[in-house]
């Protein structure tokens, strides 16, 4: 006789996986947002120095 089916353990299993997905897309998100964050300083900021040219 084949053994009954543990839901609760699949269920642990799916919500394991969902939230490491969900992890890697909020890394990968915050990722992108400090990359994007780091290229805009950089191009903002003149070279040389421009603020006291009295």
């Amino acid at each position: 006789m084949p053994r009954p089916t543990n839901y609760n353990q699949e269920r642990r299993d799916r919500d394991r996986a969902k939230a490491a997905k969900k992890a890697d897309k909020l890394a990968a998100k915050a990722e992108a947002k400090q990359r994007g964050k780091s290229d805009t300083e950089m191009e903002s900021e003149p070279e040389g120095e421009t603020e006291n040219q009295e």
